[in-house]
């Protein structure tokens, strides 16, 4: 472990509905949900005007609804997110050649390589101009968190949100980390803190107490000596430059053998929902389903199915795990189960498939009137008007979409540096109004003048 606070950890405060809060002043300092909005749609991000009513992030969308009825609830807008974290990203990389992202608003920075820090002070420096730096390219907050170790530098980030900056002076870790529970510490997942807490172990002091040959008796070899390790604060994992990742999968272990083939199956399905947040919050999609079974005996299967073209549909993840589960007998019992994508993309299934389309028709020639007679005009294609997604009207500019139904569609017409706008209602099929691209935040400098930061 270093001996000066150099690595820092950089987490967005309710990232997606910050973004979305910057782009609409309607919605400022009030509550906001980015998520699924069907039967079965979950939270993606809340803001933290909507987490006073008890919302967050993995909860059903029908529940956070009944928990905050007046919220803004909006569909996200990947894309728009994607563009305003590479702003941050490359705040980021102004610091250090050494960034290690873990999601589109969240990365480690080695501050050290960068030349930028050295000590505790000059440590502190950079992370409170960095804070600065990113709102004002974003109009967005950070919280940042500054130790001598990856582990450290994200348990004080998470001590500083939101919209802090906490630094943890070496040589205060063990009293920093001893009261905290055990699921403070990475790889410590809620299977993991089950099995410590049956054995005595609830907090990060009792796993030091423990002593690692109790830890590696419970846990296994390489989990004990881990856990025992990170409980004494001994951290040497380094900021590893950005990488391609070649595939996001989430797993459970259970503690008793599952059995019965329907929890099997709810269970495969919770997976596949949780793998596609991960999906989405790193802004890929993938095109190969993975299915991994450890059945009773520690025999381990995996199976996978290859899509036409990559997806970050929850749904198609969901139904393609069925399939592959469909092919496994799980008769003696399962004891870990596994959902995994890989051949991953940053565009979806959705994107190649308006490619193909534009490729099959637009052929550069017109049409012969025999094979125009002969053809019925095509149906014409229904529209669809996500909420929170960006518009344009040819009289009144651009907006977004509030909630549509029934026939109509409501607008608010406002940009990212406009009082709060309007409110009007159209026809689903008014011939007036257009799906557009997001605007460029637009964020105020220590000046009078406006500054406006594109987002592509």
């Amino acid at each position: 472990m270093r001996a000066a606070p150099t690595i820092l950890h950089l987490d967005m405060d309710a990232f997606f509905a910050s973004a979305e809060q910057a782009s609409k002043p309607s919605l400022r300092g009030k509550a906001v949900i980015v998520g699924g909005l069907g039967p079965r749609g979950v939270v993606a991000t809340a803001s933290y005007e909507a987490r006073v009513f008890g919302v967050h992030s993995a909860m059903p969308m029908a529940q956070a609804r009944r928990l905050a009825p007046n919220a803004a609830c909006l569909v996200p807008r990947f894309g728009f997110y994607r563009a305003v974290s590479g702003q941050v990203m490359e705040l980021l990389h102004a610091l250090s050649p050494l960034v290690e992202p873990l999601s589109l608003d969240e990365a480690f920075v080695d501050l050290e390589a960068g030349g930028v820090a050295w000590d505790a002070e000059s440590a502190r420096r950079t992370g409170t101009k960095l804070r600065a730096d990113i709102r004002a390219a974003t109009g967005l907050t950070g919280s940042v968190g500054l130790a001598a170790s990856k582990m450290l530098a994200k348990i004080a980030s998470e001590r500083a949100k939101p919209d802090g900056l906490v630094l943890i002076e070496p040589g205060t870790e063990r009293t920093l980390l001893g009261p905290l529970p055990v699921r403070t510490l990475p790889g410590v997942g809620p299977a993991t803190g089950d099995h410590l807490r049956r054995a005595g172990i609830t907090t990060v002091d009792e796993i030091a107490e423990a002593g690692e040959d109790e830890l590696v008796r419970l846990l296994g070899k390489a989990h004990g000596h881990a856990l025992y390790a990170m409980a004494l604060a001994r951290d040497d994992r380094p900021v590893v430059a950005e990488r391609e990742t070649k595939s996001v999968s989430v797993e459970d272990t259970y503690d008793i053998d599952i059995h019965d083939r329907v929890r099997v199956g709810t269970e495969v399905r919770r997976l596949a929902d949780r793998c596609v947040r991960r999906l989405r919050a790193s802004g890929l999609s993938g095109r190969t389903i993975v299915l991994k079974v450890r059945r009773y005996d520690f025999s381990t299967l995996t199976r996978s199915e290859t899509l036409r073209g990559p997806t970050d549909d929850p749904a198609v993840v969901r139904e393609a795990a069925a399939r592959l589960l469909d092919a496994v007998d799980t008769t003696g019992g399962v004891r870990l189960l596994g959902v995994g994508v890989s051949g991953l993309a940053d565009y979806t299934q959705e994107d190649l498939f308006a490619q193909a389309a534009g490729e099959e028709t637009d052929t550069g020639q017109e049409p012969s009137d025999e094979a125009s007679a002969s053809q019925p005009p095509p149906a014409p294609k229904e529209r669809h008007w996500p909420a929170g997604h960006d518009v344009r009207h040819s009289g009144y500019g651009h907006g977004w979409v509030q909630g549509s139904g029934i026939g109509r569609v409501t607008v608010r017409f406002e940009t990212p540096d406009s009082p709060p706008g309007r409110v009007r209602t159209f026809r689903v099929d008014d011939p007036d109004l257009e799906p557009a691209d997001p605007l460029p935040l637009v964020t105020r400098s220590p000046g009078p003048d406006l500054v406006a930061r594109a987002v592509p």
